[in-house]
């Protein structure tokens, strides 16, 4: 088999939806052989028709995979998107897990997209970690390990392939790994009993893949090598967890895969390595060409490449076949388990009435980066149309800060501190749309809601909430 069919380039829509601007980079990776493809945004009717042509172009079935921790809303405008894992856990609800896995998969498949890139089985260990936090389901290995389960579970059984990431665990970084090469310093009787727990699990649950991190473990590797490059760190994934499905790399533009090497190099590296799939590269004909070189001269054993191949092609079959309909779950609408999450919300004080008309101050933490944040003003907007906005009434601060790839820091920065220190402490609320140990950051003690996350989803339940107190 051609190696190319190993690698996954990215395809990322503007911002009206559209991918036509893609046309090159689809036609130089099907020429390679690519075995299909990442795909960030779009709207339902873009991405259905991408996901149409893409297999026609390339004369084949193909892997059409997008990040769907929040559900296939995340990436696809149009479809539903779901509060993060760490809410979803929260809610001690556990077939809410399941369904959202479910749910997740239905909607992929209804657009064409076939393997999901969740979910997140790492740990929420380190209050420092810059990029996990609420993308895990929790700290308890017991209570993630469950969640990984029912979650691949809803989402397999609903016709999509599910991927547990970021083996062995991205849980206890300091560092991210999109900008450097974070190392864990835990024993390995420590990574045993927690990190890996929730892998463990996945793999009992048949999950298809499993993405890797890049991400040293001295106590797995003593050479450091990042898990992605680390042959005894693979070979306990597959001979100790019995795992025989795709491992796929996380992405290679990525600093803690690269550590100064090019693509190629690193590509060829990962599958000696023993990992099957070669995920989102920048220049993914010159990574084709790299893997083809390299089998050319017998760097990459035969042996190797049909054995990623036999599980790429295992994974295509599960990934192709007929998709099933998401079951009922314990929640009618997405938007219901959003107000079950801000009714339950309040970490601090108590909110009897909030006198309208509502004034909003922002401190928003995840302005910045090189891909912009999704709006602040939902919120805004839905008090707006209902005539319950301007001054005079309630103050209340609201503070955005989700874990984005840029920041390189698990807290609030300077700015936003800056806000809170001038607004906090006379605001009639607070509301925290990110990880509940932020309310710490929160000088004062005004009442603080909590909402998660600053998508549409749980700003509009937000604002149901203050609708409903409002006098």
């Amino acid at each position: 088999m051609n190696p190319g069919r190993l690698v996954l380039p990215a395809l990322r829509a503007r911002a009206d939806g559209s991918f036509a601007h893609e046309a090159d980079t689809i036609r130089a990776a099907l020429t390679a052989g690519a075995g299909g493809f990442i795909i960030f945004g779009g709207t339902v009717a873009s991405v259905r028709t991408l996901a149409a042509e893409l297999p026609l172009a390339a004369g084949r079935p193909l892997l059409l995979a997008s990040d769907l921790e929040r559900g296939a809303g995340q990436q696809v405008s149009g479809l539903t998107e779901l509060p993060p894992p760490a809410a979803l856990a929260w809610l001690d609800e556990p077939d809410v897990v399941g369904w959202a896995g479910a749910l997740t998969a239905a909607e992929a498949r209804s657009v064409g997209i076939n393997w999901a890139f969740a979910p997140v089985a790492d740990l929420d260990l380190l209050p420092e970690n810059p990029i996990v936090q609420t993308r895990a389901f929790g700290a308890d290995p017991a209570s993630v390990a469950d969640c990984v389960r029912r979650w691949i579970e809803g989402c397999q059984g609903t016709g999509a392939i599910a991927c547990a990431k970021h083996y062995p665990g991205h849980g206890r970084t300091a560092v991210d790994s999109h900008v450097a090469l974070p190392s864990v310093a835990a024993s390995e009787p420590e990574l045993t009993a927690q990190d890996l727990h929730p892998f463990a699990a996945a793999v009992e649950a048949d999950v298809a893949s499993i993405m890797t991190a890049h991400v040293a473990y001295p106590a797995l590797d003593p050479s450091g090598s990042a898990a992605t490059f680390s042959a005894p760190i693979l070979d306990r994934l597959r001979r100790r967890l019995g795992f025989d499905g795709i491992v796929v790399t996380d992405a290679l533009i990525m600093e803690g895969a690269l550590s100064h090497r090019g693509e190629g190099a690193a590509a060829v590296e990962a599958l000696l390595a023993g990992v099957d799939v070669l995920l989102y590269p920048n220049d993914a004909p010159a990574v084709c060409r790299a893997l083809e070189e390299a089998a050319r001269a017998g760097v990459l054993p035969p042996a190797r490449i049909a054995d990623a191949a036999r599980r790429y092609e295992a994974a295509l079959g599960r990934a192709t076949r007929a998709p099933g309909r998401a079951p009922a779950g314990p929640y009618e609408t997405a938007d219901h388990v959003a107000d079950a999450l801000v009714d339950r919300g309040l970490l601090r004080g108590v909110v009897r009435g909030l006198t309208a008309p509502i004034d909003l101050v922002v401190a928003d933490d995840d302005l910045g980066g090189p891909y912009a944040p999704s709006p602040s003003d939902h919120l805004a907007k839905w008090l707006e149309d209902r005539g319950l906005t301007g001054t005079g009434g309630a103050r209340v601060v609201l503070v955005f800060a989700e874990p984005r790839a840029w920041k390189g820091r698990a807290g609030l920065g300077p700015e936003a501190r800056a806000v809170l220190a001038r607004e906090a402490a006379t605001a009639d609320l607070v509301v925290l749309f990110g990880h509940p140990r932020l309310a710490a950051d929160v000088p004062g003690d005004r009442p603080v809601l909590l909402a998660w996350h600053r998508q549409r989803l749980m700003q509009e339940a937000v604002g149901r909430w203050m609708a409903a107190r409002a006098r």
